[in-house]
């Protein structure tokens, strides 16, 4: 069993940055793909962004795309989501996934295998 714990969340202005880091333990990290998902007060979890098992493919959803960007340190065991020209409606909790099979990214929740315990970011306008 994987576990999943996210830093990086914090209070940030609108148009500022903040980098997100998911370390993974308990067993081999580098077979795995990888996601990033949100949930927002009232509304339901969305996918962000993800990443294959060896960084050779990522996906993002339409509203983060040329904002945020996936990455991943296989020898660090550690998946990164660099969020910058954060606005206001990227407010929420963010947690790190762990895809069920090593060729589907995780863009779903179904798709998730494990999930961390979340990490909040708030964009004050």
């Amino acid at each position: 069993q994987v576990q999943l714990v996210e830093s990086g969340g914090g209070l940030v202005q609108a148009g500022g940055s903040l980098r997100l880091s998911c370390a993974a333990s308990g067993r081999t990290f580098s077979n795995d793909p990888m996601g990033w998902f949100r949930q927002a007060p009232g509304k339901e979890r969305e996918f962000v962004a993800a990443i294959s098992w060896n960084g050779g493919s990522t996906y993002y959803a339409d509203s983060v795309t040329g904002r945020f960007t996936i990455s991943r340190d296989n020898a660090k065991n550690t998946v990164y989501l660099q969020m910058n020209s954060l606005k206001y409606e990227d407010t929420a909790v963010y947690y790190c996934a762990k895809g069920k099979y090593r060729i589907v990214l995780p863009t779903t929740s179904q798709d998730v295998g494990s999930w961390g315990q979340g990490t909040q970011v708030t964009v004050s306008s």
